[in-house]
């Protein structure tokens, strides 16, 4: 039987609580919400922090709101907020669609935003939806508060800007009337992280594309993105041959392993397919807004 190493516990009572433990317990402790993604690798001591401070008090962190044209999402909101969200339905299928497919209700109960972002997992689909959303991150820290891109919020595989004295409060992204979003993945079985994944955002101005954002997930792309495919579309008519090089050029921005999951071609194929698809929906449920 796997158990932890032994840790101390402590409850945080507001976000400037929360601050104040982590900067006086220093880099050995950690935040704990949904726990769904650092506990097992606590059980595997594959992280051994000296100091868990649980967020889950931290009501002020969990909404969904609009503020004129943003969209804000705190991190303390639950996977299965977000699946249930109306708004979030109306602004941004992509996210619904991405949540129905995250493991399963369980962990969507418990599972936050800022967890998922934070554990930054190479296949973590919210993080392959935020990229295609151009979504920028707020984060809270001894030094005061501090907005960045989630272009470049992942530095590396489980690993963020986010320093250890801070703690992510919020994402959002700009909304539009005539969004469109999809999002599509190929998982082994239900629930289980993506082999490929792939979502799309598009917004159409006098039959052109004025918006786009492709986001792939579990295949190496650079911040969770295509951002040499959303560059070629930008500004074109949506034709089917336009949408066919797109997906193509996804597929050679990504870098996948090869890994029990599959080979690294098969999961380029498997890019270039649900890129090609996610498009079409983005595209279909823009037009639908427009009308």
């Amino acid at each position: 039987m796997q158990v932890p190493a032994p840790v101390e516990y402590e409850r945080a009572l507001s976000v400037d609580d929360a601050i104040e433990r982590l900067t006086r317990l220093g880099p050995e402790a950690r935040l704990v919400a949904g726990g769904h993604s650092l506990l097992p690798m606590m059980k595997l001591r594959l992280a051994r922090p000296e100091c868990l401070i649980d967020i889950n008090g931290l009501a002020d962190l969990s909404f969904i709101r609009r503020d004129g044209n943003v969209l804000r999402i705190g991190a303390m909101t639950r996977h299965s907020e977000l699946l249930a969200s109306q708004v979030i339905s109306e602004v941004a299928k992509i996210i619904p669609d991405a949540e129905a497919v995250i493991a399963d209700p369980i962990v969507r109960n418990r599972g936050t935003v800022g967890g998922s972002m934070c554990q930054a997992d190479p296949a973590e689909d919210l993080s392959a939806v935020f990229a295609a959303l151009d979504a920028m991150v707020e984060i809270r820290g001894p030094r005061g508060t501090r907005v960045v891109s989630v272009n470049g919020f992942h530095t590396g595989p489980y690993s963020t800007v986010v320093e250890p004295d801070e703690i992510l409060t919020e994402v959002s992204f700009v909304t539009q009337k005539n969004l469109g979003s999809a999002y599509e993945k190929v998982e082994r079985r239900v629930g289980d992280w993506a082999i490929a994944a792939a979502g799309a955002v598009i917004a159409l101005q006098d039959g052109k594309i004025q918006r786009v954002g492709i986001g792939l997930a579990a295949v190496g792309a650079p911040d969770f993105r295509a951002s040499r495919a959303e560059a070629y579309l930008l500004g074109k008519d949506a034709t089917p041959d336009l949408f066919d090089e797109a997906a193509r050029m996804a597929s050679a921005e990504c870098n996948p392993n090869s890994d029990q999951r599959g080979p690294s071609a098969y999961k380029r194929h498997l890019v270039e397919v649900l890129t090609r698809r996610a498009l079409d929906g983005a595209l279909s449920n823009s037009k639908g807004k427009a009308n």
